[in-house]
């Protein structure tokens, strides 16, 4: 009897044991499962790291602080214009990496949020209009020319966007659309920005960088007895968030730039 309730025994432990690895192994193949990780973090590596997006976001350096503007339905011409103002500032969160373009007084746009796409290589506009509804553009850039447009919307339109930084003080963003069996773009109205406050820093001028982008350090911090600049309150808050790890991206950036 003893040695039935022995076997019972050992075959009811060895069971549990099975069950307990089976279980082990469920849970490990679940952990590495996409589904169970999709949202929770952005894709690392040289193309989705924020060294990268913010390497991507770059050329828009000169965007970032305050503009006055006038919006005008037809080039030269008063008729129907009107004033607005507007800020750029960097979103550093994270892995999230943006440039947020907020409005006041905007007819045509109220904010949005300007992004970089590694995997299809296009920038990517989400947009907040007047009346609250969104659109999302998508485009690249061509020297100082940015080119968004958007996909063909409920009334079959199809929505431009051209942001160009002819010079240190001066923006336009022009607005346009068409029909999506048309071949032209109208012209909606164009923004004459003109720069609020100092003028963007010129490279090899002397004129201090940010830590975080390189665009002109308009504040600064003291870190460690050391003075660190920054070209908005975005830039300013990343640093703060993560001193070492800007401090770190800063010198690796400057390396390549030297190795260049």
């Amino acid at each position: 009897m003893s040695s039935l309730i022995g076997r019972s025994l050992a075959r009811r432990s060895a069971g549990s044991a099975l069950a307990l690895m089976t279980l082990c192994l469920v849970a490990a193949s679940l952990s590495h499962s996409p589904i169970l990780r999709a949202g929770t973090e952005q894709p690392k590596g040289a193309s989705g790291s924020r060294a990268a997006l913010v390497e991507s976001l770059e050329p828009f350096n000169g965007l970032v602080g305050g503009w006055r503007g006038v919006g005008q339905p037809k080039r030269n011409s008063a008729k129907d214009s009107w004033s607005e103002t507007a800020n750029w500032v960097w979103d550093l969160k994270g892995d999230h990496v943006a440039l947020n373009y907020a409005v006041n007084r905007g007819r045509l746009m109220t904010s949005a949020a300007l992004t970089y796409n590694p995997a299809d290589k296009r920038y990517v506009f989400d947009a907040v209009l007047p009346d609250k509804s969104t659109r999302k553009y998508l485009g690249r850039r061509e020297g100082t020319k940015l080119t968004l447009e958007s996909p063909k919307d409920a009334a079959g339109q199809i929505h431009q966007v051209v942001i160009t930084q002819l010079n240190e003080k001066r923006t336009l963003v022009l607005f346009q659309s068409r029909l999506a069996e048309q071949s032209q773009f109208q012209r909606v109205a164009e923004v004459g920005y003109t720069r609020e406050g100092t003028t963007l820093a010129v490279e090899g001028a002397g004129e201090p960088e940010c830590i975080v982008t390189g665009g002109k350090g308009t504040s600064s911090t003291v870190y460690k007895g050391k003075t660190y600049y920054f070209c908005c309150t975005g830039c300013r808050d990343a640093f703060n968030d993560d001193p070492e790890g800007i401090i770190a991206e800063a010198e690796q950036k400057a390396a390549k730039k030297k190795q260049k």
